[in-house]
């Protein structure tokens, strides 16, 4: 089976460095109106009038409470992870409830809430990233689309809030039917947003990640006006299809997992829809599943108005380490010898970016298969060998962790660390297989790119990052009879045990980066460490990074917008050189992507966050929603 499997089409070219943005009518432009800003998710503004010579004035300019906090000692909600979108000075976002709020995007006051939760006798949390929106051609038919975790597509009406007649049954359509059938009480829902293209929205899913069997990954597209469904694409090819014959015997049938958990990108010119796919279940044995396992961990580009696969890649075959996709594409332009080529870069759990001719699937920099260890838990068959991009060279580090790189930042790291290190039977870089003793491999389950992505600056053609550098340790044992897991991962520390010393990463500083990748070289341009901790910097250690989630956007004012960190602050860092410009004080960690728009009213430039904190290594919690522009008087 060959590696890419695609059609012949024709190398294309771009006529401009901004197609994303110029294509777009200049609402859209000082918008943002997809998750990514764009559909593409480029996750770049060409509004400059918040600019690296300005931006040290930045000042909140409103702050909105959602109001879901926990009300009981102990109790622990879910990370507030939502990216708002703004369309015509209407902000929308979603709360940890799945709740939908829209605002006055000038002042933050609040227009209409929808709660899907309404009536209920418990109310549930998860993190939920955000909605999309659609309009008709004459932009009388303006909607809100969301997807909920226990597995709801609602269609509301942008104006009022309210359900969409004619839609689903009262503007829900239940996303169950025809993946859950056999397994109705198995985890089955969503936290991203619908993709729109056209008149569709393109579903993906969150599915279980163990044990093997349970409800179908596929991907599903659903008519924006009626709710009925369009098309489907079999993430686990069925019998007659291609890729079928990578699963041995029956392993394919009733297979949970390689499910589209993040983001989906549109090509709209080229009518492509983009798909990160998760790993099958269960995530770390895969003996029951053997075979190269398409379409798990690949990036498949599908006709978006049809659901047929044009082409795709397996960034990871027959993973066994949790590496599944998790961050949406990013649609790029690269210039080439005087061309422009239409590219998608994919970042990785494994530190890996990938960059490929959108169009024809063509890798643009040199990607090779190589030897990687073998596992030697029973009855496993892991795949003998593993893609590796010579350019960029690895975003995080992978090899082996010796001795020399523990953490020393205070006697207390230094004597745990060795202690946690003189535990392991083997210390491994990438692709190292847990075995029957406790193993350390490296980048771990939260290492390398996360579901924070990437964002694109168009005119340096400098692709932004944030990175963990964390390992996973842990230990395959026998599964537990009626678990249905021939072996499961597990530690004295948990299930999902990480390389920490109780309190920081068990190895040297950095522990987090931002990183500048220069593709129109494959290099890394520039990266610096990403948050500090406090009490570090008062024994005089330089800035060490912390672990972080939420990802960065970049302007034409030459800046890079990010939070993520776990010390509450939200920072700008100049693109060219990745100085940090300005910090502002959240009320807790901005565990999301931020945007930025331009209010129609004011001219204003705002930047936007959503500070939840909750997240493990970042215990102080809030329901905020902070917004920043400049002071009125010094535009």
């Amino acid at each position: 089976m060959t590696q890419i499997q695609r059609f012949l089409w024709p190398l294309l070219t771009v006529p401009t460095l901004y197609l994303l943005a110029s294509n777009a009518s200049p609402a859209a432009r000082t918008d943002w109106r997809s998750y990514g800003g764009d559909p593409g998710g480029m996750r770049y503004s060409p509004l400059k009038q918040i600019h690296r010579g300005n931006v040290a004035r930045l000042e909140r300019a409103w702050t909105y409470h959602h109001g879901e906090l926990v009300t009981k000692p102990g109790e622990r909600l879910p990370s507030f992870q939502s990216t708002p979108i703004v369309v015509d000075d209407t902000l929308y976002f979603s709360s940890p409830s799945s709740r939908i709020i829209a605002l006055d995007a000038e002042s933050g006051r609040e227009l209409w809430t929808y709660d899907p939760q309404a009536g209920a006798a418990r109310r549930t949390f998860s993190a939920h990233r955000g909605v999309a929106y659609w309009s008709s051609p004459d932009s009388k038919d303006r909607r809100i689309l969301l997807g909920t975790f226990d597995a709801r597509l609602i269609a509301l009406d942008a104006v009022t809030g309210k359900p969409c007649a004619g839609f689903g049954v009262d503007g829900v359509v239940n996303l169950k039917t025809g993946v859950t059938d056999r397994f109705p009480k198995s985890e089955y829902g969503t936290s991203s947003p619908p993709t729109i293209y056209k008149d569709l929205a393109i579903m993906g899913s969150r599915v279980p990640e163990g044990p093997g069997l349970g409800p179908s990954g596929d991907v599903r597209a659903y008519d924006v006006r009626t709710g009925k469904e369009v098309w489907r694409f079999h993430t686990i090819p069925q019998p007659g299809e291609p890729g079928h014959e990578t699963w041995e015997g029956d392993s394919w049938k009733d297979r949970t997992g390689v499910n589209v958990w993040s983001i989906m990108t549109v090509d709209e010119e080229r009518g492509l829809v983009f798909l990160p796919t998760g790993s099958a279940a269960y995530d770390f044995y895969g003996g029951d599943r053997k075979g190269q396992n398409l379409y798990a961990n690949c990036l498949v580009a599908l006709d978006a108005a049809t659901g047929k696969r044009r082409w795709y890649f397996q960034l990871v075959h027959h993973d066994i380490w949790d590496y599944d996709l998790p961050a949406p594409p990013n649609l790029i332009t690269i210039r080439r010898n005087g061309r422009s080529i239409p590219a998608v870069a994919q970042v990785t759990k494994m530190g890996f970016l990938f960059v490929f001719n959108r169009v024809t699937g063509e890798p643009l920099f040199p990607i090779v298969e190589r030897p990687v260890p073998a596992s030697t838990v029973p009855g496993e068959s892991s795949w003998p060998t593993q893609p590796f991009p010579l350019k960029p060279p690895p975003l995080s580090r992978q090899h082996p962790v010796t001795r020399e790189d523990l953490s020393d930042v205070t006697p207390d790291s230094r004597a745990t660390a060795l202690r946690l290190f003189e535990e392991l039977a083997t210390s491994g870089g990438i692709y190292t297989p847990m075995g029957p003793e406790l193993t350390l491999f490296w980048p771990g389950t939260l290492g390398g790119c996360t579901w924070s992505g990437a964002s694109y600056d168009p005119k340096r053609q400098y692709l932004f990052t944030n990175v963990n550098e964390t390992g996973a340790i842990g230990k395959m044992v026998a599964g537990t009879a009626g678990s249905g897991i021939a072996f499961r991962r597990t530690s004295s520390a948990g299930d999902y045990a990480r390389f920490w010393d109780g309190k920081y990463p068990a190895v040297k500083p950095p522990w987090g980066k931002l990183v500048a990748v220069d593709l129109s070289k494959g290099k890394i341009a520039w990266e610096k460490p990403l948050g500090i901790v406090p009490e570090l910097m008062a024994r005089g250690i330089p800035p060490t990074g912390t672990p972080n989630l939420g990802g960065s956007i970049a302007t034409a004012g030459d800046l890079v917008f990010i939070g993520g960190s776990n010390d509450s602050l939200f920072r700008a860092f100049d693109s060219s050189n990745g100085k940090e410009l300005w910090a502002g004080r959240l009320e807790a960690s901005g565990h999301a992507t931020p945007m930025t728009y331009q209010g129609k009213k004011s001219g204003r430039q705002f930047v936007v966050i959503a500070a939840g904190g909750g997240w493990t290594f970042s215990p102080t919690m809030s329901d905020v929603l902070a917004a920043y522009a400049l002071p009125e008087t010094s535009r």
